[in-house]
């Protein structure tokens, strides 16, 4: 990336970038800046820490305050109705349970279309409906959305009607030919529809052109909750008022899991789901907790994301997505301990192949691009299981800040891949900015997403994702992540800091945990802990000679060195990114910080 100064603000320029940034080896020449800095610390406003913190997420007026702050159920999550044909869905699927009608729910594989299914479970089996069944297709063999053999079975079944949930809203010919075969079609969906819909009894999907509905990034599970409050606006069908909040634990699961952006009615869903996962009475849930050492009461969206999104998904990657769903849904006890013990070694079997993978794959950005880095990391092998790719894709992106695109051969032979965006710029837009014919399909929303490639265009992927790039940069669509909230000291690592901090979870996308700049402290202590020793822990003193600790997960102190380009070690002055956080470990709780770099 390059930017011409002129000769009179030339200085001006340098000047602040000097004063508030963090300097990573940038280049400068003949009033070109050839490599930008990688940290830059944000202006500092008037006003208190929280003001500071939130002015630079947009939220500037008391009300926007005050409505980030302490979100409302009864104003921040929208009326259902809004959705374009909300209505319409909810009224068949009242006409569905009042005539008996067979229904299946048929959801995605992963951690938000399987928790949108355990929504309608949890419904019908409420109000005693008993005619439905669930179902969730086979990620390596039935693959993504709807598929004709499974809508065939569906209609020698004598199903009457169909809900998607989390997919749907590409699948023409699936769609069709369960309306032949005598089967209405109810689509919900948050994925981008394409220009020709399919001819569905309703679609339930913001996204639509003509969907004045005033959220837009709602996640799959977010969708199927509004329809199902569309459903007990119009029938509450006995249940008392208010019951339907207790589903939002699922919601918060998968808003969380998605990577959605937690802004708008998402953060006041996220919020809710928080509130009800920490007294959730799912026994699955509360089993697999347990396992994990997580504190109910005390979970948090990392919970989540690094803990439980994982063993979920992994149900699909490695093995059949319906068990990951029988744990969320399961009121059986036993069974719900059997399903906590095989989705925890399946995922662990899934980290030591996508290790081997991540390896691999860094090997080949190494061996390609090492004199010429690409904006968008582009990497396949038709001996790579798609299913596991989305999982590197993002251990990509997340280490070098850039969009990463990895695909692989599916069990029909097609060329399949995942994509994430790194927080850099949607992968929709970069699929969509590439030249027609790139993709056989594409879809997702601005954190990640998926494709399928012809055997011809796969040899001009890379090149195609990287000319889109460049387009989108021109267009000002490509956004820098690597903002520091604040400078402080070590003094301001204290509980009332750690207050204004938690007030702003849950943390995301759109959403992301403050980061801060502590310049020039000394390191106390260096230490390397777990079984591998890679695991991180630096220890610093306050003025008045209280101890902080500084941990950095998989992090070893060879990573990281000191100004004089030496490895750190105690008495090394350091300057210190790091987020704050909370730490509960055998009944003691911790403020500490979370390595993010060291400078």
């Amino acid at each position: 990336m390059s930017i011409f100064i002129d000769d009179v603000s030339r200085y001006v320029f340098f000047y602040y970038l000097a004063k508030n940034t963090v300097f990573h080896a940038a280049i400068i020449a003949d009033g070109i800046l050839v490599s930008m800095p990688k940290y830059q610390v944000r202006e500092k406003i008037d006003g208190d820490f929280i003001d500071n913190l939130l002015f630079h997420r947009g939220i500037k007026t008391a009300e926007e305050k005050m409505a980030f702050l302490n979100p409302d159920y009864d104003k921040h999550v929208y009326d259902p109705f809004l959705l374009k044909d909300a209505e319409k869905a909810a009224k068949r699927i009242i006409k569905a349970i009042e005539n008996d009608e067979k229904i299946v729910v048929y959801s995605d594989y992963d951690a938000d279309g399987i928790p949108a299914g355990v929504i309608f479970h949890d419904f019908f089996k409420k109000i005693g409906f008993k005619n439905f069944t669930n179902y969730i297709p086979h990620r390596h063999d039935e693959g993504f959305g709807l598929n004709d053999d499974a809508v065939s079975q569906f209609v020698d079944d004598k199903v009457k009607l169909l809900i998607t949930l989390d997919c749907g809203i590409a699948d023409i010919a699936a769609v069709k030919l369960a309306k032949k075969g005598g089967i209405d079609v109810i689509i919900t969906d948050h994925h981008e529809p394409h220009e020709k819909l399919p001819p569905a009894f309703a679609i339930v999907d913001h996204k639509q052109k003509d969907c004045e509905y005033p959220e837009k990034i709602l996640c799959g599970s977010g969708v199927g909750y509004k329809l199902i409050q569309a459903i007990l606006k119009s029938n509450r069908f006995g249940l008392k008022e208010g019951y339907e909040k207790w589903l939002l634990d699922m919601v918060g699961l998968a808003t969380l899991s998605d990577m959605v952006p937690l802004t708008g009615e998402n953060r006041a869903l996220a919020h809710f789901g928080m509130r009800v996962l920490k007294m959730s009475p799912r026994k699955g849930l509360m089993r697999l907790l347990g396992h994990l050492k997580i504190p109910q009461k005390h979970l948090t969206e990392d919970d989540i994301s690094f803990m439980i999104t994982p063993r979920i998904n992994a149900a699909s990657r490695m093995g059949v997505p319906m068990d990951a769903f029988r744990l969320l849904a399961t009121d059986d006890d036993h069974e719900a301990h059997e399903y906590v013990q095989h989705l925890d070694k399946i995922n662990n079997e899934r980290k030591g192949t996508v290790a081997a993978l991540v390896k691999e794959v860094k090997k080949i950005i190494a061996e390609r691009h090492a004199d010429n880095p690409r904006n968008v990391i582009v990497a396949g092998n038709p001996g790579w299981r798609p299913s596991l790719l989305g999982l590197v894709a993002n251990n990509l992106a997340e280490e070098y800040g850039k969009p990463a695109f990895l695909w692989g051969r599916d069990g029909d032979g097609v060329i399949k891949g995942s994509c994430r965006s790194g927080e850099t710029v949607s992968v929709v837009d970069l699929m969509h900015k590439a030249p027609v014919g790139t993709f056989l399909q594409y879809g997702g929303h601005f954190a990640s997403g998926g494709f399928a490639v012809s055997n011809e265009a796969i040899h001009h992927l890379d090149d195609h994702l990287n000319s889109a790039f460049d387009l989108l940069a021109k267009e000002d669509k490509v956004i820098d992540p690597d903002f520091i909230d604040m400078e402080l000291l070590l003094d301001d690592v204290n509980w009332n800091s750690y207050g204004s901090v938690e007030k702003l979870a849950p943390f995301g996308v759109g959403n992301k945990k403050p980061t801060f700049l502590f310049k020039d402290i000394k390191i106390v202590g260096i230490k390397e802990f777990g079984k591998e020793k890679n695991h991180l822990e630096l220890n610093f003193k306050k003025e008045n000679g209280q101890s902080v600790n500084a941990m950095g997960f998989f992090m070893t102190a060879d990573l990281f060195k000191n100004k004089k380009g030496e490895t750190i070690k105690p008495t090394d002055s350091i300057d210190l990114i790091a987020t704050m956080e909370k730490s509960i470990f055998r009944g003691k709780t911790e403020l500490r910080l979370r390595i993010v770099d060291i400078l």
